[in-house]
């Protein structure tokens, strides 16, 4: 069983969850002759939040990128130190990551308002850095500017490929932040547990944005991935000195920017290798990577180099009409029980469409998409106190059946959100569900065990 001070916690967690999802109903009712804005909220103000650090501080460097104009999506990129390990061997790269960029094929860089993105405690802080625009400045005036003081890649070419991890964080729709205290936290350790790039996406939240915004987010991010790659490998054969006015002259300059070479992200065009693409999805966000990987699979090869090669579900918010053994037996276990779960659905699904057995909720749906035998390898992740476990076994026996790689970790006293909640992030029981879902990814993301992608 669950400790005295779990469970006291989920029963304060419950009473904080309970009266967030009813203001937020009662706001929604308050604003339902107005149409909602389609640049959507990612964050709430009560959420704690981690500001970027563009550092390898405790191994990991971060940076918020804002990559839809029309809406307030975002990312947060984990980049883990091993990746600073030239792909040749050596160990000179690493002494070049903290140098300035002077000497740099990389333009210069700065924060709009001036800060040199230093760790601060202040969520107003955390915010304008998330989304900060930068300038750019040649290396020979740069001595007038503060400059931006973060890793920047070497121009040597060498720089060491990782794959990427797509991950989407939990809260039942209507909370959650890819870039809160404990997400930040989490995003990290899987980072260096399973030595790849973390893109933590930050997608809109219900109701201000229902169904099927989350999702049309998490797919708009994998594209955005393809996008970059293109962008990279375009710079890359234009030359990317081209950007300075070098070699040929002001109108090479112009056909390179034309194709968005100022658009190319620094660290996942020196150290992202997109045709390693894994999927990670906490609570709602197993949801959203389930409809990413069905998404990639009918997209096909529009999205080269992009590949799916696996997805982890992390106890994932299914349901159903009809209820499993676990739902009717632990239908008030800790944390999320049913009834607030389904206020959660209420919130997130549009009224006309609204459904337990909507495709999103539940995986079991007939013609829900692709056929199963396409998916990509699934490890599920559930705990023994979640009422929501049944499903997601039976999904991963569905997709067992046409032989899909899709094995089970239970994990016995556990409950909903035991390896990510704020409270339990490090526990033994987290570190290891961490270091379990590491040796079953790099399976698949290994360069030597890449065939077993699909």
């Amino acid at each position: 069983m669950p400790s005295v001070g779990v469970k006291l916690y989920s029963v304060f967690f419950k009473f904080l969850l309970k009266h967030r999802l009813q203001n937020r109903i009662q706001s929604e009712d308050s604003s339902s002759s107005s149409s909602s804005d389609p640049f959507g909220v990612t964050t709430r103000p009560e959420e704690s939040v981690s500001p970027p650090n563009p550092l390898f501080t405790d191994g990991v460097a971060t940076k918020d990128i804002h990559i839809d104009p029309l809406t307030s999506l975002s990312v947060r990129i984990f980049l883990p130190e091993s990746a600073l390990s030239p792909a040749s061997g050596s160990h000179s790269g690493k002494s070049r990551s903290f140098n300035s960029l002077a000497g740099s094929d990389l333009l210069l860089r700065r924060n709009s308002h001036g800060s040199s993105n230093s760790l601060s405690s202040h969520k107003s802080e955390a915010r304008r850095s998330s989304y900060a625009h930068t300038t750019t400045a040649s290396a020979s005036s740069s001595s007038e500017e503060e400059v931006y003081r973060g890793y920047a890649p070497s121009s040597s070419g060498k720089c060491r490929k990782l794959p990427v991890m797509l991950q989407f964080h939990g809260g039942g729709w209507v909370s959650g932040s890819n870039d809160s205290v404990a997400n930040d936290f989490f995003c990290r350790r899987m980072a260096k547990h399973c030595d790849v790039i973390v893109l933590a996406v930050g997608y809109r939240l219900a109701p201000e944005n229902r169904y099927p915004a989350a999702c049309e987010d998490g797919f708009k991010v994998l594209q955005w991935l393809g996008k970059q790659a293109n962008l990279a490998e375009c710079n890359k054969s234009m030359g990317g000195g081209l950007r300075r006015g070098g070699g040929g002259g002001e109108v090479s300059k112009h056909v390179v920017d034309a194709f968005g070479a100022s658009l190319v992200e620094p660290w996942l065009a020196s150290h992202a290798d997109p045709s390693r693409c894994v999927l990670l999805g906490v609570s709602c966000g197993a949801n959203i990577a389930d409809y990413v990987s069905r998404k990639a699979i009918e997209a096909g090869q529009n999205l080269d180099p992009v590949k799916v090669v696996a997805q982890v579900l992390m106890y994932p918010f299914f349901i159903g009409t009809v209820p499993t053994q676990s739902e009717i037996k632990q239908a008030n276990s800790y944390f999320y029980d049913k009834p607030m779960c389904i206020l959660a659905w209420k919130l997130f699904l549009p009224e006309e469409e609204f459904s337990l057995d909507h495709p999103a909720a539940n995986p079991l749906v007939p013609d829900r998409g692709p056929p199963l035998k396409f998916m990509p390898p699934t490890l599920t992740i559930v705990a023994e106190h979640d009422w929501m476990r049944d499903r997601a076994i039976a999904y991963s026996e569905e997709l067992r059946k046409v032989n899909v790689d899709a094995p089970v970790l239970e994990y016995k006293d556990a409950v909903h959100e035991f390896a990510t909640l704020d409270m339990l992030l490090r526990t033994p029981q987290a570190q290891a569900c961490a270091e379990d879902i590491a040796i079953w990814v790099k399976k698949y993301i290994s360069l030597r065990g890449h065939e077993f992608s699909y």
